[in-house]
């Protein structure tokens, strides 16, 4: 997800898909402790994009 999408959720959709990812981190977490998962640079990706997420949450707060 770009960061020009990102800007374009309204703060409702933003909170819902940064718990939607943090979950999904969670997981993706839990069945690599398991079992290796078939690409590890998906565990890189989802916690840059909740990063960027966060980021944009905290830039609209102080605004």
């Amino acid at each position: 997800m770009e960061n020009a999408v990102i800007r374009e959720l309204s703060s409702e959709e933003l909170e819902e898909k940064l718990a939607e990812e943090r979950l999904k981190l969670a997981k993706m977490k839990m069945n690599h402790a398991v079992s290796p998962i078939e690409n590890p640079q998906e565990l890189k990706h989802s916690r840059r994009l909740i990063a960027r997420l966060m980021t944009e949450r905290t830039t609209r707060s102080k605004a």
